[in-house]
């Protein structure tokens, strides 16, 4: 292996912002942010949207996210959507 060509693999905090979730794993991400973890070492932080906890497919409860009217502008140019 060659030497200074590798990212530094550590530690890091990653942080659910959408149920206040927080896990520790390794990793390269490049943080600026830090957060005293529960065994009390410090640790990088990365928040992130979503993850095992927040995510439909593993909560069982699917959401439709219209953004921008998608769903409206799909149902003007092809019709309703039968349910």
């Amino acid at each position: 292996m060659q030497k200074d060509i590798h990212p530094n693999y550590r530690p890091v905090v990653f942080q659910d912002r959408a149920v206040d979730y927080a896990f520790l794993t390794k990793s390269t991400i490049q943080t600026n942010e830090t957060i005293v973890w529960e065994d009390g070492n410090t640790y990088p932080l990365a928040k992130v949207d979503i993850s095992h906890r927040s995510h439909p497919f593993f909560t069982g409860t699917m959401t439709i996210v219209d953004t921008a009217g998608r769903v409206e502008r799909f149902e003007r140019r092809y019709g309703r959507r039968n349910k």
